[in-house]
This record gives structure tokens, C-alpha cells and sequence, in this order.
């Protein structure tokens, strides 16, 4: 059933109460300014979603090197070139899955696609421990990937539909900053509950099951609570736009440098991600059952500590890039995130014993790359995307991200195994590199465009969909 007014974004004021009366009062949330009809209780919504969605999207990458050694019994040799492959069936499900999420979220609203989304992610959650080979757990991180992508497309659009445009920088920062109190819930909390089920008793096997039952359990009960909390409205229905179309008319934006740039930089953001999740959590626990003498759950939780360092500093480093955002020249904010990801990354080749307090200074480097990248791309396609295709924009926006999440992940996988841990983190901080010379050579040429910024100030909903 579709929310009051009061809490749809765009409605307009709720019977018994004069005009401008909310827009007087409460206005804002932690800096960010409402859009028309918006009410608080919506936007905590959101920045909950942010926590609970990135913890779930952090947790399966997380704990795939446990479930892979303990429950598969796959040698640490093949480890690396597996998790390429299961972050690439991840991928491919997203991109398979964009063109029609930005349609059904228009139809019916995003609220429905927020707990669709986070129903496919407990379902993969549930039955990842289950799967008794590596094709069963690609199918799963299919279904799962599929919920991602929901998760994520609705982060997205909600972030823009819930503010003005002049706060779209501090929505992303906020946004940033939830999620990362969602990733140090999945890597200091969620990744070690297995251990803690062994602790307990449990033997290894049932414990990982277990534990992921739980945690799928928790999803579950998530998505009621975003259900009540997150505004109903319908948006005003929107033709579907076919996957075709969408990819021509994003494309054809690329010849504005902005856009290009933007696009670049979501390549790497991406990625960036995909990396720090998986292949730093498969770095440290391999070490430590090969060379610590660590049992599997034991460098798992030591893996979920060195993620959670990288995802804290992540934390408090969003605000400040969500900041920045709103004051400074947006391409020029890009190609300085992009800079600081590609020395964060390519530090990884300096570490020797990913155990040790050389690997921390690393994480944290990798934190404040991992969340400038991922912060500030988005706020300069919003600037420069004409509101009419916005869209468009964001959905081939997504599907570069999608392709840098394949490609690193790919390749990265490859020379996890062939040549050292660090080759992921290589290949993702050599794209930065590129992505910051492009930047520089056309950050002068990038012209804000007023038609983008300006467009849906009062009522930014339908105009933003599929991003």
C-alpha cells in the first residue's frame, strides 16, 4: 500500500497542515537538505539501508575464502582464480539485471525493490555453505548478485530522490559513511561469528552454516523494517527503457569530458570495492593458515581485523569527501580520489607479511583510496548528465563499474595465483593511474552544466532512475 503523502518524496503537505510548514522545521538531516515531502523518518531509512545493505554486500566476499577451504576443500593455489570467477558471475548478473530494476522501481516504487533485493541477498546468504562445488556457489552468487544490484541501484537513485541538488555531494558523503559502519559490522562482527561458533563447540562445517543462516535471518528481518520505515510512493510511471537504448543514450554523453571522466572513474570505484572485499580477506587468510598457524576461522576473524581497519578509516573519510564534493570543482576532486587509490593500491607491493603492522598502514591507505573513489564519481555524472537522459547516465555509469569489477577481478584473480596476493591491488591501482592522467588532461575542459543540477530541485524522483 502506498505511504501518506507526508512521506512520499515530491507529495505535497499532509492534510491540517499549512504550506511550507515542513519546509520551516527539520529540513535537514546531518547536513543534508530534504527534498519536497521527504520526512526524516525517511532519510534514517535510507542512511539504514546504507548500513545494512553494504554489511550484507560486505559479508558474502568476506567469508567465500572459509566456505571455499572448509567446506569445499579447495587448494589455496586454485583460491584466487575462483573468486575472479565468482565475482565476475556477480557482475555479469547485475548487468543483466539493470535495465529492468530502474523500470519496476519506477513502477511500484523503490521501497518493493529494496526488500526484493535484500530477499535475493538472504536466499544466496542461506544456501552459499550448502553449495558442494564451485559451479553451485557461482549460481548462487548469481541470485545474490542479482539482490546486489538491486541494493545498489536503489542506494543510488534514493540518495538523489531524498535531497535537493545542492546537497547531493553531502547525500553520497552520508551514504559513504553509513555504509561504512556497514562494513565494519560485516568484517569485525558477521566474519567472525563462525569462529565464535567453533569457540562454542561447533565443528567447523556446521558452525559456517550456521552462521550464514543467522546472518541470513538478520537480512530477513532488515528488509521488514526497511519496509515500514522507507516512503511508499509510487513514482510517476516512466516508459521502460530498453537496454539498448540506455547504452546508446550514455554513450552518446561521453563526448562531454565530464561524463567520460565520470565513467572512468566508476571503472575503478567499482572494482576498488570488489577487490578490498574479497581478495584482501583471501591474502590474510591464506597467510595465516599457511604461514601463521592459524585455523581457517581463526585467519578469517584475523582478516575480518585488517578489512575492518581499511572500512573504519572508510568511514571517517566519507563525510569529509561528501564535503568536499559540495565545494570543490568535481573533476577536480575525481582525479585527486584517483590519485590516492592508485598509491594506496600499488603500496601493496611493499608488504611481506600481510600479517604484520606494515599490512595496517596499508589498509588504511587503501580505505581512504577505496572511499574517495567511490564517493566522488557519482556527483560529477549528476553535474553534468542533462536531467532528461540522467538515467541513461547512470545506468551505463553502472555498467562501467560492472565491467572494472569483471576485468580486475579477472585478471587481478589470475595473478593472485600466478604471481603474488598483491596482483589484484596492482591491477587496480595501475587503472587509477590511467584514470588519473585522463583527469588531468581534461578537467579544464569540464563545464558544470546548469540543466543538470538545477533540474528536479524541488521533486528529484523519477528523472533519477536507474542510477
Amino acid at each position: 500500500m502506498p505511504a501518506p503523502p507526508e512521506t512520499a518524496p515530491g507529495a505535497g503537505p499532509a492534510p491540517g497542515r499549512e504550506p511550507g510548514a515542513e519546509s520551516s522545521r527539520a529540513r535537514r538531516v546531518l547536513g543534508a537538505w530534504l527534498a519536497d515531502g521527504v520526512t526524516k523518518g525517511n532519510m534514517w531509512a535510507l542512511l539504514a539501508l546504507a548500513t545494512a545493505g553494504t554489511a550484507v554486500i560486505s559479508f558474502l566476499p568476506s567469508a567465500q575464502p572459509h566456505v571455499l577451504s572448509v567446506i569445499l576443500g579447495l587448494p589455496e593455489s586454485r583460491q584466487g582464480t575462483v573468486v575472479g570467477l565468482l565475482n565476475t558471475a556477480a557482475e555479469i548478473a547485475m548487468v543483466v539485471s539493470l535495465a529492468w530494476y530502474g523500470a519496476l522501481a519506477d513502477r511500484f516504487g523503490r521501497r518493493v525493490i529494496v526488500v526484493a533485493g535484500l530477499a535475493l541477498c538472504a536466499a544466496g546468504t542461506a544456501l552459499f555453505p550448502f553449495a558442494g562445488n564451485t559451479a553451485a556457489l557461482a549460481g548462487l552468487r548469481v541470485v545474490f548478485g542479482l539482490g546486489v544490484a538491486a541494493i545498489n541501484a536503489m542506494l543510488s537513485t534514493i540518495a538523489i530522490d531524498y535531497v535537493r541538488s545542492r546537497s547531493r555531494g553531502a547525500s553520497y558523503g552520508l551514504v559513504g559513511f553509513f555504509g561504512g559502519l556497514g562494513a565494519l559490522v560485516a568484517v569485525l562482527v558477521l566474519v567472525r561469528l563462525p569462529q565464535t561458533l567453533e569457540s562454542g563447540g561447533m565443528e567447523p562445517v556446521r558452525a559456517a552454516r550456521t552462521a550464514f543462516l543467522l546472518i541470513a535471518a538478520g537480512i530477513v528481518a532488515a528488509a521488514g523494517l526497511l519496509w515500514l520505515t522507507l516512503s511508499g510512493r509510487r513514482p510517476v510511471a516512466a516508459a521502460r527503457v530498453p537496454l539498448v537504448r540506455l547504452v546508446r543514450e550514455g554513450v552518446a554523453l561521453v563526448r562531454d569530458p565530464g561524463v567520460a571522466l565520470s565513467y572512468a572513474a566508476s571503472f575503478v570505484a567499482r572494482a576498488d570495492l570488489a577487490i578490498v572485499v574479497a581478495f584482501m580477506s583471501l591474502w590474510i587468510k591464506n597467510y595465516g593458515t599457511e604461514h601463521g598457524g592459524l585455523t581457517g576461522a581463526a585467519a578469517l576473524a584475523k582478516a575480518g581485523a585488517v578489512v575492518g581497519v581499511s572500512q573504519m578509516v572508510a568511514l571517517l573519510c566519507a563525510p569529509l569527501f561528501g564535503w568536499l564534493g559540495d565545494r570543490m570543482r568535481r573533476q577536480d576532486l575525481v582525479v585527486l580520489a584517483q590519485a590516492v587509490a592508485a598509491v594506496a593500491y600499488l603500496s601493496t607491493l611493499l608488504v611481506t607479511d600481510p600479517l604484520g603492522p606494515g599490512m595496517m598502514l596499508v589498509a588504511v591507505l587503501i580505505g581512504v583510496g577505496e572511499i574517495a573513489a567511490i564517493t566522488t564519481a557519482g556527483p560529477l555524472l549528476a553535474q553534468q548528465a542533462p536531467a532528461e537522459v540522467r538515467g541513461s547516465a547512470f545506468g551505463v555509469h553502472t555498467l562501467c563499474g560492472a565491467a572494472g569489477v569483471m576485468i580486475v577481478s579477472a585478471l587481478g584473480g589470475a595473478l593472485f595465483d600466478a604471481w603474488r596476493p598483491a596482483g589484484p591491488f596492482v591491477v587496480a591501482g595501475a587503472f587509477s593511474l590511467a584514470v588519473t592522467c585522463f583527469g588531468l588532461a581534461v578537467r579544464r575542459r569540464v563545464t558544470p552544466r546548469t540543466d543538470a543540477d538545477v533540474a528536479g530541485e524541488a521533486v528529484p524522483g523519477p528523472q533519477a532512475r536507474n542510477h
